[in-house]
């Protein structure tokens, strides 16, 4: 799978900006202009965000694990969940202050209240799309262009002064690193601890 390529484009496009020296752990981290506008609107990042959850969710429920389709779903579903518990822990260990909170980036351990430290959104998507990219990207290359919305997200959270541009290459990592982890599983982890009827999905149990 392209997931160096893939890295590489967000990281070029999570730096873009303005060409200042930087801070944070990677020595990348500034503030952008503010842009909360057209595509980059926080509504749209929502939509993206809970548009991702419905999508992986609903179709692990529907196509079950009984096809490879339903099974790259529910790998999605553990990449999703594994990822987001490791992004969650990781904001209350490091407590870094988001953009919005402070134009200095190397402010980490200031409480709970300051999570920015990784992006939790991006980490999701991208672990969303990677078991997908997986499963079909060799046989439909097209697949790949999934790639370009955790991009797009990772972009977005870094104009609207939510995450620093760490915090969003990390996130991609994570989630791609799952991912990965959750595609080569001899089988999804989370429906194997669930009843049956999850694993027929609403398809295949209603199919007359």
């Amino acid at each position: 799978m392209r997931t160096k390529q893939y890295l590489a484009c967000l990281a070029a496009l999570a730096v873009s900006g303005t060409a200042i020296a930087g801070g944070g752990p990677l020595g990348i981290d500034h503030r952008l202009h503010y842009d909360n506008s057209g595509i980059w609107k926080r509504g749209n990042q929502n939509a993206l965000m809970y548009g991702t959850i419905i999508t992986v969710g609903a179709g692990a429920l529907v196509f079950g694990d009984n096809d490879k389709l339903g099974d790259t779903f529910w790998r999605s579903v553990d990449a999703m969940v594994i990822s987001g518990v490791g992004a969650q822990a990781m904001k209350y260990t490091f407590q870094r202050e988001r953009p919005s909170q402070t134009d200095n980036p190397n402010r980490f351990f200031k409480g709970r209240h300051a999570q920015s430290f990784p992006s939790g959104e991006v980490t999701a998507i991208s672990a969303a799309v990677t078991p997908f990219m997986v499963a079909y990207g060799d046989d439909h290359p097209a697949v790949y262009a999934l790639a370009l919305l955790p991009v797009y997200d990772a972009v977005a959270r870094v104009k609207t002064r939510g995450h620093w541009q760490s915090d969003v290459l990390v996130g991609a990592a994570l989630g791609t690193g799952v991912g990965l982890w959750a595609a080569h599983r001899q089988s999804p982890l989370i429906v194997g601890w669930l009843p049956g009827g999850f694993q027929v999905g609403f398809v295949h149990h209603f199919k007359p």
